[in-house]
């Protein structure tokens, strides 16, 4: 058995694993509640939407030791996935184990999972209903299908939010401005981002860098996202990238604005 310095960063520990096994599903003669071989290598496919073989992982062993296995090798998404998978399979009540704590605690290590290293996200205090919709389908996409589907909501998100603040201040703009017009004319004209504090030239600085990043938004979610039927997506790590970098851009405006 892998040790807990082996399991991926940023995943389940040993303990939680053992938890998760002892007790929430439980075991009895060295397998796995009611898993068989043959309903284990289904439970995969069918309550988790993951298309992975536990026999690839160990050839020999007992349910148990597959499905640990399997969590410890898999990354934190596709961990989160078997917990809810699980938590489907073996709703409460169906077991003496399976009681609503037991629940509530296999549920926030799921969201601590599907989160993983992403910037915590929120809807800003005061901003448009279809901005609020945008970011609801976020969080939707990140615990479904994780970063790489998020970057189309994300970019709506942060469109809309811009026109928002611009509205909100009496900014003028016309509705082809781009993400990156919208937060120049902010920056240049909305009086509370007059004042950037004692470096306000380095801040100044950093919300240009920003302007950067919004004109690459833009490319990246017309030809490197599931917005359109793309071949070439990006990957996990960039698009969490992305998506953090407009959560924390839309955080501080939400904070400097909102005061």
């Amino acid at each position: 058995m892998a040790t807990a310095a082996t399991l991926t960063a940023g995943g389940l520990s040993q303990r939680e694993i053992i938890r998760i096994v002892n007790r929430y599903i439980g075991v009895s003669g060295g397998y796995l509640g009611d898993f068989s071989y043959r309903t284990h290598a289904e439970f995969y496919p069918e309550f988790c939407d993951l298309d992975l073989d536990p026999f690839d992982y160990l050839e020999d062993g007992t349910t148990r030791e597959r499905f640990i296995r399997v969590l410890e090798k898999s990354p934190p998404h596709v961990q989160a996935k078997i917990i809810r998978g699980l938590l489907e399979k073996y709703p409460v009540g169906s077991s003496e184990l399976r009681t609503e704590a037991s629940r509530a605690e296999l549920i926030a290590m799921a969201e601590r999972l599907e989160r993983g290293r992403m910037v915590p996200g929120s809807a800003p205090a005061f901003t448009s209903d279809v901005v609020v919709r945008a970011i609801e389908d976020v969080e939707t996409l990140l615990r479904k299908g994780g970063p790489t589907s998020a970057i189309d909501r994300v970019h709506t998100a942060l469109h809309g939010h811009l026109r928002y603040l611009c509205d909100d201040a009496q900014i003028a703009y016309v509705r082809e401005d781009t993400m990156v017009s919208l937060l120049k004319k902010l920056l240049s004209s909305h009086p509370t981002l007059q004042n950037l504090g004692p470096r306000a030239n380095d801040i100044t600085t950093v919300m240009r860098a920003f302007g950067s990043i919004l004109d690459a938004l833009n490319p990246v979610r017309n030809n490197a996202s599931v917005a359109h039927p793309n071949e070439n997506l990006l990957g996990r790590e960039e698009a969490s990238l992305i998506v953090n970098a407009g959560r924390t851009l839309m955080s501080y405006l939400d904070a400097k604005l909102a005061s």
